[in-house]
């Protein structure tokens, strides 16, 4: 067993980031300011999109997609039950409705055809999560939201990497949202960014995001004067600070490299799993690029001898941090009392969400952090009897 704790999800933090982080400090600088423009301008030309725009949370960030792109009371939204709460929350702010279609459950993203299933005469968006970093099926997707003039907002949480049929995700619907939250491939501690192609979207993002005003403080002056604000409607609270700003725009020049990382992790991974009663990631097609934010393996009682939680409680009691990604949305009280969701009506994603278990996968683990954990996989499916 490892002397110390490994904590899953725990990022890479290098010295430019905390130099960054200090010069912020120094120069008295800490909120939304020239580090979140520079941000924005990294991450636009990294996903190949005119705009980016940063947030405080991907929260946040869906919440504004919703809204800008018109949803009201009443509007019905269809994603995925094998998501964080965030992307169902994000929908009821905003005042619509969420509606289920289950997932694919190989892919674990939304069926396409259960999608259609769930249209109505109501539906006015798709929210699809690009779950672990593995892109839906866009082309599917955005031809049902053709047929029915639908809005689309992808769920990139998992997806800064994520290419689908060589185009980035989140450039392919109406509006994409990245998250920098601490355990995803890019952070900044708490954060996200919201990326379109439109102009006017994008403007209608930035003013919204931070009260409604016309301009944040680091504009107001300029070689002409000083310029005063106008609040042009009742917006939010959403910005994100150039403290966030200074660890991520240093993180997303890694990105490619963290990559790499991540796959070598995978493979070495899926071989050594190969021979155990588990269900491994599926492969995806050479035409896409999968994230590798999450390495979920499923846990079958009947067959690996021990369940989900078993097998976490052993992994722990061995110090090796994991997670569960996700529990499926009806399982949770909240949404079962106001939305009537059952189990039953997304029967792959709640096996996948009572079997799910993501192990750890981030650059900053060690060829001997690796092999702690398989040893502490095998370890404990072996004492399964």
């Amino acid at each position: 067993m490892r002397d110390s704790y490994l904590v899953f999800g725990q990022p890479l933090i290098e010295q430019t980031e905390i130099d960054e982080v200090v010069d912020s400090l120094k120069n008295s600088w800490l909120g939304t300011g020239p580090k979140v423009a520079e941000f924005e301008r990294r991450v636009a030309a990294y996903k190949n999109v005119q705009h980016a725009v940063a947030v405080n949370s991907c929260t946040a960030g869906l919440h504004l997609s919703c809204l800008v792109l018109g949803l009201e009371p009443g509007d019905e939204v269809i994603t995925t039950p094998l998501t964080f709460c965030a992307s169902v929350n994000a929908i009821v702010h905003a005042g619509a409705v969420p509606v289920l279609a289950d997932v694919d459950p190989a892919t674990m993203n939304l069926d396409p055809e259960r999608v259609r299933e769930k249209i109505t005469s109501k539906t006015r968006a798709l929210l699809p999560v690009h779950f672990a970093g593995r892109p839906c099926d866009m082309d599917a997707l955005m031809a049902i939201a053709r047929e029915h003039d639908l809005v689309v907002i992808e769920d990139c949480a998992h997806a800064i990497e994520t290419l689908y049929r060589g185009r980035p995700a989140g450039t392919l619907g109406d509006l994409g949202v990245l998250s920098f939250y601490s355990t995803k491939n890019v952070v900044t501690g708490e954060g996200g960014m919201i990326l379109t192609r439109d102009a006017e979207l994008a403007q209608r993002v930035k003013v919204t995001a931070l009260h409604g005003m016309s301009a944040d403080a680091w504009k107001r002056f300029s070689d002409d004067g000083y310029v005063h604000y106008d609040v042009e409607e009742v917006g939010f609270k959403y910005n994100m600070m150039d403290l966030q700003a200074a660890i991520g725009m240093h993180q997303i020049t890694r990105v490619e490299s963290w990559w790499q990382r991540r796959h070598a992790i995978w493979q070495r991974y899926l071989e050594a799993f190969a021979d155990l009663p588990l269900e491994l990631p599926a492969p995806w097609p050479d035409t896409d690029r999968h994230a590798l934010h999450l390495f979920t393996i499923l846990v079958d009682k009947g067959r690996a001898g021990i369940d989900r939680d078993e097998l976490l409680m052993r992994l722990h009691r061995d110090n090796i941090g994991t997670g569960v990604h996700y529990r499926a949305i009806p399982s949770f009280k909240v949404y079962r009392e106001r939305f009537g969701f059952r189990a039953e009506n997304c029967p792959h994603a709640t096996r996948i969400g009572d079997q799910t278990l993501s192990l750890p996968l981030s650059p900053k683990l060690t060829d001997q952090d690796v092999d702690d954990v398989i040893a502490a996989v095998r370890r404990a499916l072996a004492a399964r009897s």
